[in-house]
């Protein structure tokens, strides 16, 4: 896919341990405090549990954990997501808000489950290819990248 030189996406900038996330705009529904969770037995350790969510339970998943972190223990957000008809929810350490980033930066950047092992990335696949898709859409935003946007020139 190319992109020319002034395409910009937007993302919800997120914090997961200590990587920076970039996910998609156009998938996060909602972002909130972090709700009590109800562990599911047996399930992969990515998947926290559920949460009732507008009166729906919803799966919540570690973000840490989906991008090769150890399981984050200082959630505070939920970013949830849109799947079609359905929903998740990403626990994350914290968000940063929304930005508009090159998308030709963005392509050259890591995708969110890069550093995540085959296994994990096989499960969330057998289990559920569309969540898939839209992880791999995201990406991890490196360092300096996120020195740029701090500074505000607007060019990572």
């Amino acid at each position: 896919m190319a992109f020319d030189g002034k395409s910009l996406l937007s993302v919800l900038l997120c914090r997961s341990g200590p990587r920076l996330c970039a996910l998609p705009l156009t998938h996060v529904r909602e972002i909130m405090r972090a709700l009590p969770v109800d562990p599911v037995p047996a399930m992969s350790d990515f998947l926290l549990g559920l949460a009732l969510i507008r009166g729906a339970p919803v799966p919540v998943l570690d973000c840490a954990r989906l991008v090769g972190s150890a399981l984050s223990t200082r959630v505070s957000r939920f970013v949830t997501l849109t799947l079609g008809e359905r929903q998740l929810a990403l626990a994350v350490d914290g968000v940063i808000g929304v930005r508009q980033l090159p998308a030709a930066a963005l392509a050259d950047i890591a995708p969110l489950l890069d550093a995540s092992d085959d296994g994990l990335v096989q499960s969330i696949a057998t289990l559920d290819a569309e969540l898939l898709l839209v992880l791999r859409a995201g990406r991890m935003v490196p360092e300096d990248m996120w020195e740029a946007l701090v500074a505000g020139d607007g060019e990572p």
